[in-house]
């Protein structure tokens, strides 16, 4: 069975994605729970016509996202872990703590999902995590690890 997820759903899809699902799934939680719809032509219309909204307020946007760009391509955030005395840190740092840390420093918002780090980070140090503001628009953001 074909669904829209109307919400973000772990390990299933994100909001807006056409899924395959088994039927009991879909039928018995899915659709109940009001986070998905049954992917039939008129849904499927009804969602095209809601991406083109959603594409021209993301192209209105595209000059923000620039100056954003801008105003981190020179700026190093500092983000506090606890960390043992070898420098390795207790858990690891994900794109949630990025996004706060932008938000607190900064008074930027961001969506995780738009921040992509190079690997699992557990160590004090300096690393670079991308973030994918547009289609067009990527930018490069330094954050140094500091033991609190």
């Amino acid at each position: 069975m074909d669904v829209i997820l109307l919400k973000d759903i772990d390990k299933l899809g994100y909001k807006h994605d056409i899924v395959t699902v088994k039927n009991g799934f879909g039928r018995n939680y899915l659709i109940p729970q009001g986070v998905a719809v049954i992917a039939n032509p008129s849904n499927r219309k009804k969602l095209d016509s809601i991406l083109a909204e959603e594409e021209a307020k993301e192209a209105a946007r595209l000059e923000e996202y620039k100056e954003i760009a801008e105003k981190l391509g020179d700026v190093t955030l500092n983000i506090g872990v606890k960390s043992g005395t070898s420098g390795k840190i207790f858990g690891s740092v994900t794109n949630v703590q990025i996004a706060q840390a932008l938000l607190e420093q900064f008074d930027i918002d961001i969506p995780r999902k738009k921040i992509e780090l190079p690997e699992e980070i557990k160590e004090v140090g300096k690393y670079t995590a991308t973030l994918n503001l547009h289609k067009e628009v990527t930018a490069n953001v330094d954050f140094e690890l500091v033991k609190e």
